[in-house]
C-alpha cells in the first residue's frame, strides 16, 4: 500500500466555465492519490463546466455553500475562469478566510487573479502566468518567475508545464514540510 500523506486532509477547488483543464485534473488527481478529499466547488452544485480544451467538470458543490473552515487548503486552477469568479463577493471572502487562518493558498497561472482580488497577496512572493504578471506587481505582490514559488501558505506556479512542481509544493505545505 502506498503512502497517503494527506489522509483526512479536506482541498477545495473552484470551477467554472472556460477552466485550464489541467490545472484543474492534475492537482485533483493527485491530491485525491495523495488521500485528500477533494470538493470542486462551482457556482452551482451539480453543474457541468466546460475547459479551456473542452473536457467537462460536474461541480460537487456550490461556492455559496463552501466556508473555509471546512477545509484544509483552496487550490485555484487558471484558465479564464478566475477572470468572472473574482467578482464573486464569497469567492472573494472565502479567499481571505483561507489566508486569515494560515491555510493553502494554491493558485496557478491566471488563479492568481482570484487572491488578487480577494486582497491577500500584499508583500507575498508568487508567480504565475506573465499574461498577470502586471496584475499581481499592481496589487503589491513580489515576482518570481520561477516554476513554483512557496511563501508560507501561499503556493503558486505559471503554467501547465509547472503542475508537478506545483502539487509537489501543495503536498509539502499541507504536510508542513516547506520547502526553503
Amino acid at each position: 500500500m502506498s503512502e497517503k500523506p494527506l489522509s483526512g486532509q479536506r482541498i477545495l477547488m473552484f470551477v467554472g466555465d472556460i477552466y485550464e483543464d489541467l490545472e484543474l485534473w492534475y492537482p485533483k488527481l493527485r491530491l485525491q492519490e495523495a488521500g485528500a478529499e477533494v470538493v470542486v466547488a462551482g457556482p452551482k452544485a451539480g453543474e457541468k463546466y466546460a475547459g479551456k480544451h473542452g473536457y467537462p467538470c460536474v461541480s460537487d458543490a456550490a461556492l455559496d455553500d463552501m466556508q473555509a473552515s471546512d477545509f484544509d487548503g483552496l487550490v485555484v486552477p487558471g484558465g479564464f475562469m478566475p477572470d468572472k469568479l473574482r467578482r464573486d463577493e464569497h469567492v472573494k471572502q472565502l479567499v481571505r478566510d483561507f489566508d486569515a487562518a494560515g491555510k493553502l493558498v494554491a493558485a496557478v497561472c491566471h488563479g492568481g487573479w482570484i487572491p488578487i482580488s480577494a486582497g491577500v497577496y500584499q508583500g507575498v512572493k508568487v508567480t504565475g502566468s506573465p499574461g498577470i504578471k502586471d496584475d499581481l506587481v499592481n496589487a503589491g505582490a513580489i515576482w518570481e518567475d520561477a516554476p513554483l514559488v512557496v511563501d508560507r501558505h501561499f503556493v503558486c506556479s505559471r503554467r501547465p508545464d509547472d503542475l508537478p512542481d506545483f502539487c509537489e509544493g501543495i503536498i509539502e505545505v499541507l504536510t508542513a514540510k516547506v520547502p526553503s
